[in-house]
């Protein structure tokens, strides 16, 4: 499929699938791994552990840049 003539609007990839073909393809990522073999769903605490983690690092993060720390960062990237 290529683009269609004289519009700029590419007929191909998921966006440019119908909204039920998008919701049937999204819905199978759900499917793909089952429940045992995720690591998180056999293990509450591993995956208490990994959150609490994520939250320290976000934090010390936030720390270095100081309150403002999201506006700044966003400015350093300009």
């Amino acid at each position: 499929m290529a683009a269609r003539k004289g519009t700029g609007i590419s007929s191909r990839g998921f966006a440019s699938m119908d909204e039920d073909r998008q919701r049937a393809i999204a819905s199978k990522g759900g499917q793909r791994v089952p429940n045992e073999k995720r690591s998180f769903s056999r293990d509450r605490e591993l995956a208490s552990a990994a959150g609490r983690k994520g939250g320290q690092a976000r934090g010390r993060r936030a720390a270095e840049l100081g309150r403002d720390g999201a506006a700044a960062e966003s400015r350093d990237e300009r």
